[in-house]
């Protein structure tokens, strides 16, 4: 389950705030998932180090990254050379 949403976490953001997703790369792992999404944007989220504390009010967003940091480890954005960025992140499944 903390896979999927990470999954869909990443890519949702990808397509709502990134321009789109641009590719997505999965590498099974025996302790766990190495996922990397690509998207069109350079914009580093304002949330991707923070504390991963959820929203205090419902604003329609904001739980993503908050979820994203609870769930994932080893979270790595670069940027691409052919412009926009790439979020990486590892889930640990065992």
């Amino acid at each position: 389950m903390d896979l999927l949403l990470v999954v869909s976490e990443l890519v949702a953001n990808a397509i709502r705030h990134g321009g789109g997703l641009a590719g997505f790369e999965v590498t099974p792992l025996a302790e766990g998932v190495r996922l990397s999404v690509h998207d069109y944007s350079e914009a580093v989220p304002s949330a991707a180090y923070g504390p991963g504390t959820l929203p205090r009010t419902h604003e329609g967003s904001g739980y993503g990254w908050p979820l994203i940091l609870r769930l994932a480890r080893e979270i790595q954005i670069d940027r691409r050379r052919e412009g926009g960025k790439t979020i990486s992140v590892f889930v640990p499944l065992v």
